[in-house]
Protein backbone atom coordinates (compact mmCIF):
# COMPACT_ATOMS: atom_id res chain seq x y z
CA UNK A 1 0.00 0.00 0.00
CA UNK A 2 1.30 3.43 -0.93
CA UNK A 3 1.78 6.20 1.63
CA UNK A 4 1.20 9.87 0.83
CA UNK A 5 4.32 11.99 1.32
CA UNK A 6 3.91 15.22 3.33
CA UNK A 7 4.95 18.37 1.45
CA UNK A 8 7.99 19.15 3.64
CA UNK A 9 9.36 15.62 3.23
CA UNK A 10 8.47 15.69 -0.47
CA UNK A 11 10.59 18.81 -0.99
CA UNK A 12 13.56 17.04 0.62
CA UNK A 13 13.07 13.83 -1.34
CA UNK A 14 12.56 15.71 -4.61
CA UNK A 15 15.97 17.36 -4.16
CA UNK A 16 17.49 13.84 -4.25
CA UNK A 17 16.02 13.14 -7.70
CA UNK A 18 17.74 14.48 -10.81
CA UNK A 19 15.57 16.78 -12.91
CA UNK A 20 12.19 15.83 -11.47
CA UNK A 21 9.76 18.64 -10.72
CA UNK A 22 6.44 18.93 -8.93
CA UNK A 23 3.41 19.57 -11.09
CA UNK A 24 1.72 22.96 -10.90
CA UNK A 25 -0.77 21.63 -8.36
CA UNK A 26 1.93 19.84 -6.36
CA UNK A 27 0.27 16.45 -6.77
CA UNK A 28 2.64 14.75 -9.23
CA UNK A 29 6.28 14.25 -10.16
CA UNK A 30 7.16 15.12 -13.76
CA UNK A 31 10.19 14.69 -16.01
CA UNK A 32 11.03 14.56 -19.71
CA UNK A 33 13.80 12.30 -20.97
CA UNK A 34 15.54 12.56 -24.35
CA UNK A 35 17.19 9.58 -26.05
CA UNK A 36 19.28 8.96 -29.18
CA UNK A 37 16.26 7.83 -31.14
CA UNK A 38 12.88 6.12 -31.04
CA UNK A 39 14.25 2.63 -30.32
CA UNK A 40 16.10 3.86 -27.22
CA UNK A 41 13.03 5.74 -26.02
CA UNK A 42 10.81 2.72 -26.58
CA UNK A 43 13.28 0.42 -24.77
CA UNK A 44 13.21 2.79 -21.81
CA UNK A 45 9.41 2.81 -21.83
CA UNK A 46 9.38 -0.99 -21.87
CA UNK A 47 11.60 -1.16 -18.78
CA UNK A 48 9.42 1.41 -16.98
CA UNK A 49 6.26 -0.47 -18.00
CA UNK A 50 7.61 -3.71 -16.55
CA UNK A 51 8.55 -2.03 -13.25
CA UNK A 52 5.16 -0.29 -13.12
CA UNK A 53 3.36 -3.57 -13.71
CA UNK A 54 5.34 -5.30 -10.95
CA UNK A 55 4.44 -2.46 -8.58
CA UNK A 56 0.84 -2.32 -9.85
CA UNK A 57 1.30 1.44 -10.18
CA UNK A 58 1.27 3.02 -13.62
CA UNK A 59 2.48 6.37 -14.95
CA UNK A 60 0.84 8.98 -17.05
CA UNK A 61 3.19 9.40 -20.00
CA UNK A 62 3.70 10.34 -23.60
CA UNK A 63 6.28 9.60 -26.26
CA UNK A 64 7.22 11.71 -29.26
CA UNK A 65 10.03 10.12 -31.26
CA UNK A 66 13.03 10.27 -28.89
CA UNK A 67 11.32 12.06 -25.98
CA UNK A 68 9.40 10.46 -23.13
CA UNK A 69 7.50 12.57 -20.61
CA UNK A 70 6.52 10.80 -17.40
CA UNK A 71 4.18 11.89 -14.61
CA UNK A 72 3.93 9.88 -11.39
CA UNK A 73 1.05 10.47 -8.98
CA UNK A 74 -1.13 8.35 -6.73
CA UNK A 75 -4.68 9.26 -7.67
CA UNK A 76 -6.24 7.34 -4.79
CA UNK A 77 -4.26 9.44 -2.28
CA UNK A 78 -4.48 12.72 -4.16
CA UNK A 79 -0.75 13.33 -4.37
CA UNK A 80 2.77 11.94 -4.44
CA UNK A 81 3.39 8.69 -2.58
CA UNK A 82 6.47 6.73 -1.59
CA UNK A 83 5.74 4.48 -4.57
CA UNK A 84 5.89 7.45 -6.97
CA UNK A 85 9.29 8.42 -5.59
CA UNK A 86 10.58 4.86 -5.87
CA UNK A 87 9.44 4.53 -9.48
CA UNK A 88 10.83 7.96 -10.40
CA UNK A 89 14.23 6.82 -9.10
CA UNK A 90 13.86 3.62 -11.14
CA UNK A 91 13.22 5.71 -14.25
CA UNK A 92 16.48 7.54 -13.71
CA UNK A 93 18.38 4.26 -13.36
CA UNK A 94 16.77 2.87 -16.52
CA UNK A 95 17.58 6.03 -18.48
CA UNK A 96 21.21 5.93 -17.34
CA UNK A 97 21.58 2.26 -18.29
Amino acid sequence: MATLIARDELDLRLAELDGWTLSAGGIALEKTYSFKGFNSAFGFMTRVAMAAERANHHPEWSNIYNRVTIRWTTHSLGGVSDLDLKLAASCDRFAAG
